[in-house]
């Protein structure tokens, strides 16, 4: 018996076939649109045909909005897409990406070419791109001297800093004198004090946009030395200029944005700056004089004036440390002698003579301490307390009881 398969594993192998075939991944194909539905996803539906055949197409939402124009029923076009299987119908249909008019494909394949060639030249390398500056005076324009862009770009420039000065370039921006007024335009401004130029103009066709394709106007973009902004059209047309620009803005309004600073945000962030100064500088200058205070207190401390205070009341307290351990000393030594003197005092002969004794001593003043010292007759003087008394030995009369106590102690 033969094999039997499923309807879904034959789709399944169709859309594997086409799968495999790369030639089918991106394919170019012209027709008749028919059949055309908008749907409010955004998804685009409808029908390619020519006299012979017809085949389904869908172009989803994120492709559908970078179209430039609207397509409807009997116009001719060409549209780029993968062939692909939708399993659940069996059916095969192209998962469109792009769509150009079709009296457009020749100019887009021309575009094609000069983008290559540019390309290699390295026209559009980051290397070769100006920074835009931050803050401008003066604001160049290149684009028609009428119309949406240049009242666009003048009415934001002026909302976003009413002191901007617009040297605007009235440039012919389509037909075939476009290209050469183009670049006139940007070497005339390149000469002035211009800081920044932008290049552009409204949208458009393709055709209507073809001249900011052209290689003289990428030439004269490419070697401009003054920062160039590219605002072509609308935010879904691209064009050369684009590429070879220091910056590309989707729309001239953003384009004004993109060059022109806002004075409102610069004063809000002057302002921020002077109050951070302010706070700054007052933390700074309070830091100061508490380092100020400090060191005034350090050199009232460590100067010769106040060493000399200092080392004058140190000499005073020693002084007066000197002068008390003196006192005290006296005080000692006094109290000293006070002992010395009464110890003396109980030695002294007078004060034996206040006590009732005597001393006697010959007229030559030798003192009589024995009675063998003196002789019978001989005059001797006796010294009582208040006075002198002149006596005659007249006897001598020898004390047994002193040689008894001697004896005594002797033995």
């Amino acid at each position: 018996m033969k094999n039997i398969y499923s309807v879904y594993q034959v789709n399944q192998y169709i859309k594997k076939m086409f799968l495999e075939d790369y030639l089918l991944h991106a394919v170019w194909i012209k027709g008749e649109v028919s059949n055309l539905k908008y749907h409010s996803s955004g998804h685009v539906y409808f029908t390619l045909k020519d006299q012979s055949s017809a085949i389904s197409c869908v172009m989803f939402q994120t492709y559908s909005q970078k179209l430039n124009f609207r397509m409807k029923d009997g116009q001719q076009v060409v549209v780029q897409g993968s062939v692909e299987v939708y399993e659940r119908d069996g059916k095969y249909q192209i998962y469109v990406k792009e769509i150009i008019p079709e009296g457009a494909g020749a100019l887009y394949e021309k575009l094609e070419q000069i983008k290559k060639e540019l390309k290699e030249r390295g026209m559009f390398d980051s290397v070769y791109k100006s920074k835009i500056p931050t803050y401008i005076k003066t604001l160049g324009v290149v684009t028609a001297e009428t119309g949406a862009a240049v009242r666009d770009i003048i009415e934001v420039s002026k909302k976003r800093n009413p002191y901007i000065r617009i040297l605007v370039y009235p440039a012919i921006v389509q037909g075939d004198q476009a290209a050469q007024s183009i670049a006139n335009g940007i070497r005339a401004l390149e000469n002035t004090d211009a800081e920044v130029i932008i290049v552009g103009r409204g949208g458009g066709s393709l055709e209507d946009l073809w001249a900011f394709n052209e290689e003289l106007v990428a030439q004269a973009i490419f070697d401009c030395k003054t920062p160039i902004i590219s605002a072509v059209g609308h935010e879904t047309d691209t064009t050369i200029a684009d590429f070879v620009a220091d910056l590309r803005a989707a729309t001239p309004s953003q384009a004004a944005e993109l060059a022109v600073s806002d004075i409102q945000q610069i004063f809000r962030q002057m302002r921020q700056y002077e109050d951070t100064l302010k706070r700054d500088m007052k933390f700074k200058l309070q830091r100061n004089k508490e380092k100020a205070l400090n060191m005034k207190r350090s050199l009232s401390i460590l100067s010769p004036s106040n060493q000399i205070k200092e080392k004058r009341t140190f000499c005073l307290r020693l002084e007066e440390g000197l002068e008390q351990a003196e006192l005290n000393l006296i005080r000692k030594k006094r109290h000293t002698f006070q002992l010395y003197l009464e110890k003396m005092k109980g030695l002294s002969p007078l004060e034996k003579l206040s006590q009732g004794f005597s001393y006697s001593c010959k007229l030559d003043g030798t003192s009589v301490h024995q009675i063998d010292t003196v002789q019978v007759g001989e005059m001797i003087k006796i010294q009582v307390q208040d006075g002198d008394i002149c006596a005659e030995v007249k006897e001598l009369i020898p004390d047994n009881r002193l040689q008894l106590w001697r004896g005594q102690i002797g033995s």
